[in-house]
């Protein structure tokens, strides 16, 4: 079991003592792989990881995003089928994070199965196949990401008005298909299915009033919506109803 399995913990477990390289040996041997094999897996990781240039300098020098990038690699050393990853991006920048993501996704496309737990939904998103929601430890929910942002509802048209002179007339004019809105931004948002008629249906009713509209942007619910609904807060979008 433990041959199958790698392991990235929410902490970068690596020794701060050894080089980047050294760090690799030593876990190429625990796992019991010949001088030969430990040897090539660590070239290929240093460089796959772009760890090369910093190979031979104690781990205690490498920044957040190496150290994080260098723990990653170790877990890969056995090039393990399966990779848990306990949050790997927690307070990571944002140049290191999309690098982390870029490591995830080509181990994906290898043919890895990874087991990720993370807080950034974003992250959730952008990454997973399938995506499992916890709340104090209990499974509310289970999908791929469309399926979970299904549960949400529709998406909503955002439109910002030229004129605060207008603001009132166009909520009149849109009627009851209004979500929220903030008058100080001029700012109108209005419930959709996000086809092209009833878009286009919104903006007419606009046109007709004689409202000029600056901009307007569709928005889809949000795996943060889809969090914060199914744990009975509300939703982003619930929320912003409510400051008003």
């Amino acid at each position: 079991m433990r041959a199958n399995i790698g392991l990235t913990g929410q902490y970068a477990a690596v020794d701060e003592y050894l080089t980047g390289r050294d760090n690799l040996n030593m876990m190429g041997r625990l796992y019991h792989l010949s001088k030969v094999d430990t040897k090539r897996r660590t070239e290929e990781l240093l460089k796959e990881f772009d760890l090369v240039d910093a190979a031979d300098r104690p781990a205690k020098t490498y920044s957040g995003g190496m150290r994080r990038r260098l723990d990653l690699a170790v877990s890969l050393i056995a090039t393990p089928p399966i990779l848990f990853l306990d949050e790997p991006t927690t307070g990571l920048d944002p140049r290191s994070r999309l690098k982390i993501w870029e490591i995830v996704e080509r181990l994906l496309k290898e043919g890895t199965t990874i087991l990720l737990t993370t807080q950034y939904l974003d992250e959730a998103d952008k990454l997973a196949d399938k995506i499992v929601v916890l709340d104090h430890g209990t499974i509310i929910a289970s999908g791929t990401a469309n399926e979970l942002k299904d549960k949400v509802g529709k998406e909503r048209l955002e439109i910002v008005l030229k004129s605060k002179n207008d603001f009132e007339k166009a909520k009149v004019a849109i009627g009851n298909d209004v979500a929220f809105f903030k008058e100080e931004e001029i700012l109108i948002s209005v419930t959709t299915g996000g086809s092209v008629a009833e878009l286009k249906k919104i903006l007419d009713k606009l046109e007709a009033g004689g409202i000029e509209v600056e901009s307007f942007s569709l928005h889809k619910p949000t795996l943060d919506d889809v969090f914060l609904k199914l744990t009975g807060v509300g939703t982003v979008l619930e929320d912003k109803k409510e400051e008003k």
